[in-house]
């Protein structure tokens, strides 16, 4: 197998975690091969007929060692000749230059300020960055630029940079969103073995907030019959509300082409009894509308209920 990007520098593998800059390692990932690329750009346009939020995007990494069983992003892997499956998660490709590409491509006279999205192929806070710090080195020249960018991440990590968050929440536009689909510790080993855990992530979205950073939560993806149940979205909204989210958005699981293919084999053995039920609701990527609509519903009454609690409206 060909790796489509031409490999920058030594093929020797660095030590992942940086102790002494202050990331304390939770875990090895011996198995975890990282491929050093030299990008081209680094600030990517989505294509306009995208019905994306955003218009352009940094990811400073391809591929995730996360390795959530549902992730959306993993046919991404198949255009760099590598699999959607392991290699997705254990052949991390690290886009050595982007910091000093940001800085040049913001120095662009056409170059207009406006916001870029990070997290929307690959967690920016995936443990990689533990070791790369690029997306430390991004934020930076962001904040320097005064350019606004939003942040969407699983990753505890991130308090790391909750000072320079917040300077730069003051210089511009910043947005911060946790993705914290389910508190039931179950579901979070099954479906997210790689990322820290929910408990972890409610206490970076405490910290960022005290420290200034508004903070959102994608309460996402929902999945039918495994974290849909009145009290697992009960006690996912209370906890987020509790931990000072400002608002919540829920998404139900799709299950678009090249992550069903992953998505279904896992199912089988770990859920075996809803593989009917899936294949049945999946015949498309979406989930049927009167489920995604339940499901929304059932998030919108929970956080009235949490909010009703805590003297603060809901949003």
């Amino acid at each position: 197998m060909e790796l489509r990007w031409q490999l920058a520098g030594t093929h020797e593998q660095p030590t992942l975690f940086d102790v002494d800059g202050g990331v304390e390692p939770r875990r090895e990932l011996p198995d975890v091969e990282y491929l050093h690329v030299r990008a081209r750009r680094i600030v990517n346009e989505v294509p306009k007929a995208s019905r994306m939020p955003f218009r352009y995007t940094i990811n400073a990494y391809r591929g995730c060692s996360h390795a959530c069983v549902y992730c959306f992003a993993r046919p991404t892997h198949e255009y760099l000749g590598m699999d959607a499956g392991r290699d997705f998660e254990r052949r991390i490709v690290v886009k050595v230059n982007a910091v000093e590409r940001l800085r040049h491509e913001l120095a662009d006279p056409r170059w207009a300020g406006e916001s870029i999205a990070m997290g929307t192929n690959t967690d920016p806070y995936q443990p990689a960055e533990g070791r790369y710090r690029l997306t430390r080195g991004i934020l930076e020249v962001l904040s320097e630029a005064r350019n606004p960018f939003s942040i969407l991440t699983k990753s505890s990590m991130i308090v790391r940079d909750a000072e320079l968050l917040a300077e730069a929440h003051r210089r511009t536009a910043v947005g911060v969103a946790f993705s914290i689909g389910t508190v039931d510790e179950r579901v979070w080993r099954e479906t997210e073995p790689g990322t820290p855990p929910p408990a972890r992530r409610l206490q970076a979205l405490r910290t960022l907030t005290e420290a200034g950073v508004p903070c959102s939560v994608l309460v996402a993806p929902i999945l039918p019959g495994i974290s849909d149940a009145p009290e697992q979205i009960e006690a996912v909204v209370r906890a987020c509300t509790e931990a000072g989210a400002i608002s919540l958005s829920p998404i139900t699981l799709h299950l678009r082409p090249g992550v069903r293919e992953q998505f279904m084999p896992w199912l089988e053995t770990a859920r075996p009894e809803l593989r009917e039920t899936y294949a049945a609701m999946y015949r498309r990527a979406y989930a049927p509308r009167e489920v995604s609509d339940r499901i929304s519903q059932a998030v919108r009454d929970a956080r009235r209920r949490a909010t009703r609690r805590g003297g603060t409206r809901a949003a």
